[in-house]
């Protein structure tokens, strides 16, 4: 099948990337989207063995290759070939890029005069086999070296001693509601920790020698490159454990003691978008619905990292989801696959960015845009433009408070009057954890022993706690004024915002959190 034909298929997998994949070329495009980790090798492979009819060689199999000397090994890097054995009639040839298909059988056919037959391996063992190609004996070593470590982490990691390791810390997880999972070697241990309701905690201490095993097994289930320790992997997977199946983000990073791996876990099955279960008040929820309902300007949600922003924007757009508008999001990554979105990822190694992204979106004449984040003036700058030219834009920013919203685009360089006109409310929030419903925040049971619920913590679920910020004329002029931000707080609270530590002291006075709970979430100044 022709490299135009697969283009096409590519297209059809990722239709973000759609105008690109087809400017880009198929051979770059493949490249880019495996070096992203949009794609799996294995997967990618199978997409050629199908398109390009061409079996796919057994690499455990494979011996040592019979090099021909009359083909340069420049020639054979260039065509990703390599002529690997033959007889009197034809030549064996691995490829991992099937688009020199034609190229390379033109010059096998006029140098070796026999008939090709071509299969498929991975780019990585290929590149290992060409270096073989006249070097001396000591580099061969080594490329054999490399080899070996390779297929014995790939052998490790499926023993079944690991597989139930690696299982089980994937079932204890679950169980607990955790979100992450964080793979941790030390010099004598590994710890392997969860987070619950946002607090990390040991769930499983391991020799260190086992360590290898686990990250391969891990990274043979993410797709990511066993035989690579020294760079940073990011890989995206999903895994079937029981009747259960896993949406996990993979993240790997040198340590000095080897490697740091953190599991992100998302089950949207189990996520319900609701703006009435995320812990708002009456009156700020009543507010909040009415906000939203405006046909333009720009809305921001704004927090530190991990205080629950993703999913309010998302239950904002759940309720707004209908057939009677065009919704588009922009986001780093897409967590949540919802019907009836246009999502895309971002992704800056092909030049997707929040800004490129966001510039593209707003010629697909769409009602609401949502903005993953905003982080730097351009992306800014494209927001407030689109909300002034009558579209609802939904984004987020890294601010500890609603007032500093504004700060941090004026201080990004946007002019307070386009801040002042765009803008028509920020909601800032935080998560604490609840009181166990069970133990009633003791940790235990009636017989003393650990609360199963809340597995002895004394806290079971999180809620918000929420401070909403509606711009009113007081606050425009204050900002067109650019009055410092002392002056825009006393002006919001006098308007009738809460801020998050009211908001905090109300739930618990309400016995829906503790009083350390909210000083763990909230400073005193906010």
């Amino acid at each position: 099948m022709s490299s135009e034909t697969l283009e096409k298929v590519l297209s059809g997998r990722f239709p973000e990337y759609g105008p690109w994949l087809e400017s880009a070329g198929a051979r770059e495009a493949d490249r880019k989207l495996l070096n992203a980790g949009m794609i799996a090798e294995p997967e990618l492979m199978q997409l050629y063995a199908e398109h390009f009819q061409l079996p796919v060689a057994d690499e455990e199999a494979l011996g040592e290759p019979e090099v021909y000397p009359g083909i340069s090994s420049e020639a054979l890097e260039r065509l990703g070939c390599l002529p690997f054995a033959w007889d009197e009639e034809s030549v064996r040839i691995l490829t991992a890029d099937p688009y020199s298909l034609d190229e390379a059988e033109y010059l096998f056919r006029n140098s070796l005069k026999l008939c090709c037959r071509f299969e498929l391996v991975r780019r990585a063992l290929l590149e290992r086999l060409l270096s073989r190609v006249g070097r001396g004996d000591e580099e061969k070593e080594e490329a054999d070296s490399l080899q070996e470590d390779e297929n014995t982490l790939r052998t490790m990691a499926g023993e079944a001693k690991i597989v139930r390791l690696v299982n089980d810390v994937f079932s204890r997880a679950l169980d607990l509601g955790a979100s992450d999972i964080h793979v941790e070697p030390g010099e004598e241990s590994v710890s392997i920790r969860c987070r619950v309701d946002g607090v990390l905690t040991e769930i499983m201490s391991v020799p260190r020698s086992q360590f290898p095993a686990i990250a391969s097994r891990i990274k043979l289930i993410a797709g990511l490159n066993i035989a690579e320790s020294r760079l940073p992997q990011d890989g995206r997977t999903n895994f079937q454990l029981g009747k259960m199946k896993l949406d996990m983000r993979v993240s790997t990073i040198p340590i000095l003691t080897g490697e740091s791996i953190v599991l992100r876990l998302l089950n949207s099955e189990s996520i319900t978008f609701d703006l009435k279960t995320l812990g708002m008040s009456d009156d700020v929820l009543e507010q909040f619905q009415q906000l939203i309902q405006i046909p333009h300007g720009i809305i921001l949600v704004v927090g530190p990292t991990g205080s629950g922003k993703t999913t309010t924007l998302y239950s904002v757009i759940s309720q707004l989801n209908d057939q009677k508008k065009k919704i588009i999001t922009v986001e780093d990554p897409v967590e949540y696959k919802t019907p009836g979105l246009c999502q895309m990822q971002v992704n800056a190694k092909i030049g997707v960015t929040f800004a490129s992204g966001l510039r593209s979106i707003v010629r697909q004449d769409p009602d609401i845009i949502l903005v993953g984040e905003i982080r730097d003036r351009e992306t800014a700058d494209i927001a407030i433009n689109a909300a002034l030219t009558g579209h609802l834009v939904l984004s987020t920013l890294h601010t500890n408070d609603a007032v500093g919203a504004v700060t941090r685009l004026l201080d990004m360089g946007m002019e307070s009057f386009l801040v002042a006109s765009a803008m028509y409310g920020v909601l800032s929030q935080r998560l604490v954890r609840k009181i166990c419903p069970v133990c009633g925040g003791s940790g235990k049971a009636e017989d003393s022993s650990r609360c199963r619920r809340c597995n002895g913590t004394g806290y079971k679920g999180r809620c918000g706690i929420f401070e909403l910020l509606r711009l009113n004329d007081d606050f425009r002029r204050a900002v067109n004024t650019n009055a410092p931000s002392s002056e825009l707080e006393k002006i919001a609270v006098a308007n009738g915002m809460r801020t998050l530590r009211e908001d905090g002291l109300a739930k618990v006075k309400a016995g829906i959190t503790t009083m350390d709970e909210l000083t763990r979430s909230v400073s005193e100044g906010e």
